[in-house]
């Protein structure tokens, strides 16, 4: 059985990366084909991989530039990009990995994190909510394109798998696929963190900096408490949510791995304020021993234990609003409450990335043998 593997892009280290990279662990020989690769954007572990890049990598070196040029060219450089001769073809994708021109009788399972989010959700932007006239006419035509275009790639996927019963019914809702869909969570690499017996005087956010992250709601709240607060992460919206800040809260980003692992130790609680598909980051911090306080909705739901009256059995505390007195109630709360560490961490040892691997080796495998 000869596999290829796709993903959309390699620039950032984020939860969808972690997902490729084990796709990799899982066929290790297996080519991987993206649009863009940055060895120093993303995790080390890529550089052992046979990375197979389009054109567009080029003329994109940084991962704005890979946004603001992909309509057209980063458009155009995946479906000119050829993927041939292989009896399985693996994709990892949010938004161009369905893209790529594959040869036929080709197995193809898509690993699908959520719909396109510019075509199916394009409110989740602030530069489509921001913009009036003219500007919104070309946005609402380039967002039009783009949906029928990421519809018609889809249906050459014989088989959609998901990470939770949300991102379930949105691959449903947008691309109807011909198969039933098949959810299999994503891992957390539990050898990266451990439990600490040093806990700091703060609270962690990890994140994205971009707007759908709610990263502006958290900062808002910190800047009325007064607590410290750490946000590791990078985005379009740096320097508007650094200016945002007070001298209680510290941007860092960059971190190696280990002072990643500490931060998530030492820190009171991790903060997750955004309504996600899935959410990583929060099983990160519990694979630490720490609690989350995260807005109740989305993935969470599914990785979470919630306080309810005894949080020494739970993983995580809710907060019902995405507003600022909501989070700080939840802060409050929480500072009252005494977490297990250890019960935190066998939670996330669920999500384990071996287990992970080989569900993904038994679903490739049995597939292609059952539909040959």
């Amino acid at each position: 059985m000869k596999v290829a593997i796709i993903h959309d892009d390699l620039m950032r280290k984020g939860g969808a990366e972690q997902v490729a990279l084990c796709f990799h662990k899982a066929f290790p020989t297996s080519p991987l084909f993206t649009s863009v690769y940055q060895p120093q954007l993303t995790y080390p572990e890529f550089k052992k991989a046979n990375i197979i890049t389009s054109w567009y990598q080029k003329i994109v070196k940084t991962e704005k530039r890979m946004k603001w040029l992909f309509f057209p060219f980063g458009l155009l450089a995946m479906k000119q990009m050829k993927v041939e001769g292989y009896d399985v073809v693996l994709i990892s994708t949010t938004y161009s990995g369905k893209y790529v021109n594959i040869s036929p009788n080709t197995l193809i399972i898509t690993y699908c994190y959520t719909p396109f989010r510019l075509a199916w959700n394009p409110t989740s932007y602030t530069e489509y909510l921001d913009s009036k006239g003219v500007k919104r006419w070309v946005f609402d035509v380039v967002v039009k394109t783009l949906r029928n275009i990421d519809r018609k790639s889809s249906k050459k996927v014989d088989l959609f798998l998901a990470m939770t019963e949300e991102t379930k019914k949105r691959i449903q809702d947008a691309y109807s696929p011909k198969n039933e869909i098949t959810i299999i969570p994503p891992p957390v690499n539990l050898s990266n963190y451990y439990i600490s017996e040093n806990i700091g005087d703060y609270y962690l956010v990890v994140s994205r900096l971009e707007y759908y992250k709610k990263v502006d709601l958290v900062i808002d709240a910190f800047n009325e408490t007064g607590k410290k607060l750490i946000i590791v992460g990078n985005g379009s919206k740096k320097e508007e949510l650094m200016k945002r800040a007070k001298g209680n809260i510290t941007f860092m980003q960059g971190v190696d791995s280990a002072t990643l692992s500490k931060l998530y130790a030492e820190c009171k609680a991790f903060i997750f304020p955004q309504h996600e598909d899935y959410g990583i980051t929060p099983l990160e911090a519990n694979a630490a021993g720490r609690p989350v306080i995260a807005y109740g909705v989305g993935g969470v739901l599914e990785t979470m234990i919630p306080y309810t009256n005894d949080a020494s059995a739970a993983t995580a505390l809710f907060f019902e609003k995405q507003d600022i007195l909501s989070l700080k109630e939840a802060i409050q709360l929480l500072e009252e409450l005494n977490f297990d560490p250890k019960f935190i961490r066998a939670n996330a040892e669920r999500f384990h990335e071996n287990t992970f691997i080989e569900k993904i080796k038994d679903f490739v495998e049995g597939k292609f043998y059952e539909m040959k």
